[in-house]
């Protein structure tokens, strides 16, 4: 499923060097209704869009970066099959 993911800081305060706990939405790309919100952290998002997407090294290295320099960071178009949105707790009908 193509889907846009976007995150908020969970806690502005805590957005140093280390990890950044997040608020990830995920929403289906096709703009029908079906988001989902779930807490992670930057790193756990980075090191699951590595090895469980096709992302070139480029994108996520843009995204990380927006990740660290401004609320709100997005990565649209994202295609992740229905076990990771599963394991994310988005579940598939």
């Amino acid at each position: 499923m193509r889907v846009n993911l976007i995150t908020q800081p969970s806690d502005p305060s805590l957005s140093g060097a280390g990890a950044i706990p997040l608020s990830l939405t995920i929403r289906p790309a096709c703009g029908l209704p079906g988001d989902y919100e779930c807490p992670t952290d930057s790193t756990a998002l980075l090191h699951m869009l590595r090895k469980q997407t096709d992302l070139p090294d480029s994108v996520l290295q843009r995204f990380e970066k927006e990740l660290r320099a401004k609320p709100g960071a997005r990565l649209l178009g994202v295609e992740l099959n229905d076990n990771i949105l599963t394991n994310l707790g988005y579940f598939i009908d």
